[in-house]
């Protein structure tokens, strides 16, 4: 019988969630591309990325459950068809439309990926969860520089056509796809320890998961609602935006890496702590922030959320385990629902507020600069209020951590 090749298992993970990456980074990149090519406005843009992120939200809230059932094999099946598919709708798209359709099966083959990959790796290192967590999600922020300097090589600089930039998508798509179809998967931790389904549905009503759930709607928002549309946000602020988004992935990989030693030292609850402080203030500096400076004020912000997406995953599957690959698929999903809901909503935040500027007698690139700064000033309110959910919580659970014991619910 074959072995469970954990090493093999967790570089094919790495490389669907760099394919995810990549299709957030191409998206960021072909925003202008496509708004002169489809004549569309920054709100309709917002749709068409919208079922980027509920797509991965229903794929995850029904791949959750499904895990268990089917096995995480059958659900990178199903990832493998949604990203294969998307992009060949990509390349023979002739309106918003078939952009849109384009979105959401990729959408949906993003979500697949979360939806095994997360329980797989919690599953392939049951004694370090939050850590292999970060090192498994090293890859979106870096898979994310590397689109993000393919884009700007193709788009920005050759002048290709757009289209010869979302052929590249299949490289990834295939390498994984060959390598999980070779190994064999291990079943998942819950299924390991026993933990019965019914038993998986009460934890996931516990008040705690609530709360957090509630809580990745924020932080979800804050990181990938800014990040998508960080190339429009710095359009007046006389800076790539492309660029600027590569260099934030950047130090959110770095971090990302060196997550053991952080965890160790301030536990999930404490990194989140910090994350939202760091976040909120980079989006403050942000909104300020015009040429070079920008780097600067990213760079705060990069250390902001570097850590939110894995840890919000890390804090439950360390502090709630019994909720089991359900609970990280409804974490994943709430965060990318939304995302869907806040892209459309910035959109029309930037087009008001561009409009507005216009309207009493600014130029368009003075205008563009002000949409940009109030956009980034209305986001920095989620992570002021998740930094304060975050310190409850601590205050809260402080003697559980004093302990260093796990908590599940009861």
């Amino acid at each position: 019988m074959q072995a469970v090749n954990r090493k093999q298992l967790f570089l094919a993970s790495r490389i669907a969630l760099i394919f995810t990456a990549m299709t957030f980074a191409f998206r960021a990149g072909l925003t202008k591309v496509w708004h002169d090519e489809f004549v569309l406005t920054n709100e309709q843009l917002g749709w068409i990325f919208s079922p980027a992120f509920y797509g991965f939200t229903l794929a995850m809230i029904f791949g959750g459950p499904l895990c268990d059932l089917l096995g995480m094999k059958r659900l990178l099946v199903l990832a493998f068809i949604g990203h294969i598919g998307g992009v060949i709708i990509y390349l023979f798209s002739k309106d918003a439309t078939m952009l849109f359709i384009g979105t959401l099966c990729i959408g949906i083959g993003n979500g697949m990926v979360e939806a095994a990959c997360n329980p797989l790796t919690v599953s392939l290192y049951p004694e370090n969860k939050t850590m292999m967590l970060n090192r498994f999600h090293v890859w979106f922020p870096g898979g994310i520089v590397i689109g993000s300097l393919i884009s700007y090589l193709v788009i920005d600089k050759l002048h290709l056509d757009w289209r010869i930039l979302i052929s590249v998508l299949f490289l990834p798509a295939i390498i994984y796809g060959i390598m999980f179809f070779k190994l064999k998967l291990p079943q998942t931790e819950r299924v390991t320890r026993g933990v019965s389904t019914a038993k998986m549905f009460s934890s996931c009503l516990s008040p705690l998961f609530i709360i957090m759930i509630a809580c990745m709607f924020l932080t979800a928002a804050t990181e990938l609602g800014t990040n998508q549309w960080l190339q429009s946000l710095l359009e007046g602020a006389g800076i790539s935006g492309i660029l600027v988004l590569a260099f934030i992935n950047g130090i959110m990989a770095i971090g990302r890496s060196f997550a053991g030693p952080v965890v160790h030292r301030l536990n999930p609850n404490g990194m989140l702590i910090l994350s939202a402080l760091f976040a909120g203030i980079g989006l403050v500096l942000l909104s300020y922030a015009s040429g070079y400076a920008a780097f600067g004020a990213a760079a705060v912000f990069a250390v902001g959320i570097c850590f939110f997406w894995p840890t919000m995953l890390g804090f439950v599957s360390e502090y709630l385990p019994n909720t089991g690959a359900m609970g990280l698929s409804l974490m994943g999903g709430a965060g990318m629902f939304s995302v869907s809901l806040v892209l459309p909503i910035m959109g029309h935040w930037f087009d008001e507020a561009k409009n507005t500027a216009i309207a009493a007698g600014t130029n368009v690139a003075k205008a563009e600069a002000a949409a940009g700064s109030a956009t980034f000033m209305k986001v920095a309110i989620m992570p002021a209020i998740v930094f304060v959910v975050f310190i409850f919580i601590y205050l809260a659970r402080r003697k559980h951590y004093q302990r260093n014991e796990v908590v599940s619910p009861a």
